[in-house]
C-alpha cells in the first residue's frame, strides 16, 4: 500500500505541474482513487484537513476585499511610488513588508492582507505580477520560521520543545547546557534573509521601468479595514500562547473579524459582499492537498524518510547538513506540518544517543522544513494562494516560474542561516 500511495501521489503532483488549471481533477480523481483501494476511509479524512488554515484563508479572503475596497492599498501604492524608487525596490520593499508581519501572522494571513497592494501597484502600471507575488510568497515562509507565532511548525515545535516565544531571539543557557546564553533562530533567519533579498533583486531589478510623470491618486473610502487588519495581527500573535487552551483560535479569531467587516459593509454602506471574491479554486485545492499528504503519513512514508535521517552516522555536522537539507527537499513536496511532528521526536532520540543538545539540529530542522516549501508552487499553503489569486486575475504561474525564483532564493537563505546557526551554537 505504501508504494502504490507513493506513487499515486507522484502521478497526481506531475498532473498538477503539467495542468495547473486542471489541479483540482487530479487531487480529487486520487483522493477517490485512494478510497475505492482502501488506503484512506471516508472517516479518517477529517482528521487529515488543517481546520486552522481554512479558517484563516476564508476569514482572510474577506478582510482582503475590504481592504482593497477601502482604496487604503491603492493609497499605500502612491505613496511608494511618489518616492520615485525604481520597480525593482518597489518590489523589494513589498516582500520586506510582507517578511515583518509573516513573522508574527500566519503565512496564509500574511499573502491575503498584502495581495491587494500588489495587485493594484502591478495593475496600475501595467507590470507582470508573477515575480512580485512569488517574491511575496518566497519571503513569507521564510519568515514564519523566524518566530514562535510565525508559522505552524515554529508553534508545534515550540509546544514539542519547551520553547516560549522570547527563546526564538534569545535561548538562555540553561536550555542549552552552558553557562550563557545564544542569540535565538530570529537572527539566523535575517541573515539568510538580507542574503536572498539580493536573489529577489537580481529577478526584480529586470522589470519594466515606471514612468512616473503623473498618476491618479485615490480617495481612501474608509480606514475601518485597515484597522480590523491591525487588530487581526495583534490578536493572532497574543493568542498564539493560548493555543494549547483551544486549538483553533486562529481559525476563529480570522473569521470572526471577517463577519465583523461583513457586518460593516452591510450596515454602514449598504452592500453586500461578493462570494465570488473568495478563491473557491484555492480553498478546495488547499482541502485536497491535506488529504494527500495525510494518505502518505497513514501509510507510513513520512516516518520511513524520519527512520533514515536517524540513520545515517555519528559525525554531528554530517547529521545536521542532512536534517537540513533533506527536510528543504522534502518539504518541497510534502507537506512540513506531518513531517516536522514526525521528525521532532526523532531528533530528539537522536540526540539523547549522542549526549548532544538538540537545539542547534530543530533550529535547522525548521529552517529546512519552512524555506524547503519556497522551491515549487505546492511546497507550501501559502504558495498555493498565491497562485491561485493570480489565476483569480487571470495571470497563469507555471511550475517554472515560480521555481527559477523560488529555487535559487532558498538554497542562499538556507545556506547562510544554517551554516551561521552552526558556527555560533557549536
Amino acid at each position: 500500500m505504501k508504494n502504490l500511495t507513493l506513487i499515486i501521489f507522484l502521478i497526481t503532483y506531475c498532473g498538477i505541474v503539467i495542468k495547473r488549471d486542471k489541479s483540482l481533477y487530479f487531487i480529487f480523481g486520487a483522493i477517490f482513487l485512494l478510497l475505492i483501494l482502501k488506503i484512506i476511509e471516508v472517516s479518517e479524512i477529517p482528521n487529515f484537513i488543517n481546520y486552522n488554515v481554512l479558517g484563516i484563508f476564508l476569514g482572510t479572503s474577506i478582510l482582503s476585499y475590504l481592504f482593497a475596497y477601502s482604496k487604503v492599498p491603492s493609497h499605500i501604492v502612491d505613496k511608494i511610488v511618489e518616492k520615485k524608487y525604481s520597480t525593482g525596490i518597489i518590489f523589494l520593499l513589498i516582500c520586506i513588508i510582507t517578511g515583518f508581519i509573516s513573522a508574527f501572522v500566519e503565512n496564509i494571513a500574511t499573502i491575503m492582507i498584502m495581495a491587494p497592494v500588489a495587485l493594484e501597484f502591478t495593475k496600475k502600471y501595467k507590470i507582470n505580477p508573477i515575480p512580485l507575488f512569488v517574491g511575496m510568497a518566497v519571503s513569507s515562509n521564510l519568515q514564519g520560521c523566524a518566530t514562535m507565532v510565525g508559522d505552524s511548525p515554529s508553534i508545534i515545535l515550540a509546544m514539542e520543545s519547551n520553547l516560549n516565544f522570547n527563546d526564538f531571539f534569545y535561548m538562555p543557557g540553561y536550555k542549552l547546557g552552558l553557562n550563557s546564553g545564544k542569540l535565538g533562530i530570529f537572527f539566523f533567519v535575517q541573515f539568510g534573509a538580507i542574503l536572498s533579498f539580493f536573489v529577489l533583486y537580481l529577478f526584480f531589478k529586470k522589470e519594466k521601468v515606471i514612468h512616473q510623470d503623473f498618476w491618479e491618486r485615490y480617495k481612501i473610502i474608509s480606514f475601518f479595514p485597515t484597522v480590523l487588519l491591525i487588530l487581526l495581527i495583534f490578536t493572532l500573535a497574543i493568542t498564539s500562547f493560548l493555543k494549547d487552551v483551544f486549538s483553533y483560535f486562529p481559525a476563529v479569531i480570522c473569521l470572526a473579524y471577517g463577519f465583523i467587516g461583513i457586518f460593516w459593509l452591510l450596515i454602514k454602506k449598504g452592500e453586500k459582499i461578493n462570494i465570488k471574491e473568495i478563491d473557491w479554486h484555492s480553498f478546495f485545492l488547499l482541502i485536497g492537498i491535506f488529504i494527500l499528504v495525510g494518505s502518505l503519513k497513514k501509510v507510513g512514508f513520512i516516518e520511513d524518510i524520519a527512520n533514515f535521517l536517524l540513520k545515517i552516522g555519528k559525525s554531528e555536522f554530517k547529521i545536521f547538513l542532512m536534517i537540513v537539507w533533506i527536510s528543504v527537499f522534502v518539504s518541497a513536496f510534502v507537506d512540513n506540518i506531518p513531517y516536522t511532528m514526525a521528525m521532532i521526536s526523532g531528533i530528539k532520540i537522536l540526540c539523547k544517543n549522542l549526549g548532544t543538545n538538540p537545539y542547534v539540529f530543530l533550529f535547522g530542522l525548521l529552517i529546512g522544513t519552512c524555506v524547503g516549501g519556497n522551491i515549487t508552487p505546492i511546497g507550501a499553503s501559502c504558495n498555493v494562494v498565491s497562485v491561485g489569486i493570480l489565476r483569480k486575475n487571470g495571470y497563469k504561474v507555471n511550475f517554472f516560474d515560480f521555481v527559477k525564483i523560488g529555487f535559487p532564493f532558498s538554497i542562499i537563505s538556507v545556506l547562510g542561516a544554517t551554516l551561521l546557526l552552526w558556527f555560533v551554537y557549536k
